[in-house]
């Protein structure tokens, strides 16, 4: 499926699976609580902030961010 037809929380989920990570381990990375990492994966993460997203895949994730207009 094409990142574009799923949700953030979806894609982030998806991205944690891969690098086999528990969300306690992602929000330790970030220094976020594991409950939030939940909320924004099972909350279709519609409510997570441009700077709070870019913590989560460069700092957490290892990845990069490109968000075009």
């Amino acid at each position: 499926m094409e990142n574009s037809k799923r949700n953030i929380g979806e894609i982030l989920k998806r991205a944690r699976l891969n690098k086999r990570l528990t969300q306690k381990q992602l929000a330790e990375k970030i220094g976020k609580k594991r409950s939030y990492i939940s909320r924004v994966e099972t909350e279709t993460g519609d409510n997570i902030k441009i700077h709070t997203l870019i913590d989560i895949v460069e700092n957490g994730l290892g990845g990069s961010i490109n968000i075009e207009f």
